[in-house]
C-alpha cells in the first residue's frame, strides 16, 4: 500500500548577504526568520558585511573601506558558491553595483527602504533587473519596483512576537514614558517634533521622553526630561515594554514613504499604543485596527499624547488591539510560511 504521509520538501540552501550584524533589515527581515525557515527545510547562511553598509564620513578612509568591503565580499562569494538561492539586501557598496552579478542565481533583492533616493533611479533599476524576484517591505516600494521588474512580492517587515511581547509590569501611570526607538540616522524625524513633545512634557510634569538609540538625540529644549538609553539587543525589548506610548514621526518624503513601520510595530508588539505620522506604511498599519493615533500637525501630536497619558485604560485597550494586529499580520509566525513559499518558488 502506498504511503499517505506528506512528502517533506527538499532541503533548500539560501545565502543572505546583509548589511551588518546590527542593521535592522538584517535582524528583522533575515535573521529572525532563520529558525522558522529551518523548520520548513530551508537553511539560511547569513553573510553580514564586515565593513559596514555605508562608507565612513571621512573621505580619507573611504578608499580603504571600499577595498576592505570588496575583499570581504569575495570571501563571502566563495562560501556561498553552492547555494540554491541568493538573497541580496541592498548593494555591497553603497549606491553602486559591483560584485552582485557574481552571486549564484536565482537572486532575490529584498528592499525595505527607498534605495533609489540615495543611489539614483538608474542604480536601483540595474540592481533589481539583475535579480529574479524583488521582495518589498511595503506597498509604496512594491509599486515603485513593479515599474521596472515583472516579479515583485510584498512581504512586510515582521516582528518576533515571542520576543517582543507585553512586559510583566505595566508602565507606571504616575510617571509615564513617551518612547522612541531607532537608529541614529532616523533621529531627525524625532527631533522634528521637539516642540509638541515639549508641550506634552509641560502638561505632564512627571512624564519622560525615552530615546533608545545608538547615539543621543539633539533636543536642547527638553534637557532634563530625556532619558537616553543606549541601544543593545539585550535591553531593547525591556526598554520598549516600559514605555507608555510609542512614537514614530516621519515627514512626507519619498524616503519616509519607503519606511516599513518597524518602530511602530515593535511598540504594538509590546502592547503599547502608538502615535505616528500617517505616512506610507504607517497609514496602512493604522488602517488595520484601532491601535493609536495618526498625527499630522503639532496640535495633533499634543492632543493624541495628552489623551493617552490622561486615559491609561484607553491606552491599554489600544495597546492590546495593536498586539493582536501584529500577531495576525506582521509576526514571524504569520509571515514565515509566505517567505518560505517565495524562496521555493523562485527556484521552480
Amino acid at each position: 500500500m502506498a504511503s499517505t504521509d506528506p512528502v517533506a520538501p527538499a532541503p533548500l540552501a539560501v545565502a543572505a548577504f546583509t548589511g551588518g550584524a546590527d542593521v535592522p533589515s538584517a535582524r528583522f527581515r533575515v535573521r529572525q526568520y532563520v529558525p522558522a525557515l529551518r523548520a520548513a527545510g530551508i537553511d539560511v547562511l547569513e553573510l553580514p558585511s564586515r565593513a559596514g553598509a555605508y562608507p565612513p564620513p571621512e573621505r580619507s578612509r573611504r578608499a580603504l573601506w571600499v577595498v576592505r568591503n570588496l575583499l570581504s565580499r569575495l570571501v563571502d562569494l566563495a562560501r556561498a558558491r553552492r547555494v540554491a538561492v541568493t538573497l541580496l539586501q541592498r548593494e555591497f557598496l553603497s549606491t553602486t553595483v559591483t560584485l552582485e552579478p557574481l552571486t549564484a542565481r536565482p537572486r532575490i533583492l529584498d528592499v525595505d527602504d527607498a534605495i533609489w533616493v540615495y543611489g539614483g533611479e538608474n542604480f536601483a533599476r540595474r540592481l533589481a533587473r539583475r535579480c529574479d524576484l524583488v521582495l518589498c517591505g511595503n506597498g509604496f516600494l512594491a509599486d515603485h519596483f513593479a515599474r521596472v521588474h515583472d516579479r515583485v512580492e510584498l512581504v512586510p517587515t515582521a516582528v518576533d512576537t515571542d520576543r517582543f511581547l507585553p512586559g510583566p509590569v505595566r508602565p507606571c501611570e504616575d510617571a509615564p514614558i513617551v518612547g522612541w526607538s531607532g537608529t541614529g540616522s532616523t533621529l531627525p524625524y524625532l527631533e522634528s517634533i521637539e516642540r509638541p513633545l515639549g508641550e506634552v512634557l509641560r502638561l505632564h510634569p512627571r512624564a519622560t521622553l525615552r530615546v533608545v538609540c545608538d547615539r543621543a538625540p539633539d533636543l536642547p529644549s527638553l534637557r532634563g526630561r530625556v532619558e537616553f538609553v543606549p541601544w543593545s539587543a539585550k535591553t531593547e525589548v525591556g526598554a520598549i515594554q516600559g514605555m507608555t506610548v510609542g512614537l514614530m514621526p516621519l515627514d512626507d518624503s519619498i524616503a519616509a514613504r519607503g519606511k516599513c513601520s518597524l518602530k511602530m510595530l515593535l511598540s504594538m508588539a509590546c502592547g503599547r499604543p502608538v502615535v505616528v505620522s500617517p505616512v506610507g506604511a504607517n497609514r496602512d498599519v493604522l488602517a488595520c485596527g484601532e491601535v493609536g493615533f495618526g498625527a499630522l500637525s503639532d496640535d495633533d501630536w499634543v492632543g493624541a499624547l495628552d489623551t493617552l497619558l490622561r486615559q491609561p485604560r484607553r491606552a491599554d485597550e489600544l495597546g492590546a488591539r495593536g498586539r493582536a494586529v501584529v500577531e495576525s499580520r506582521f509576526s514571524v509566525h504569520a509571515l514565515a510560511p509566505r517567505l518560505a513559499a517565495l524562496l521555493r518558488a523562485v527556484v521552480s
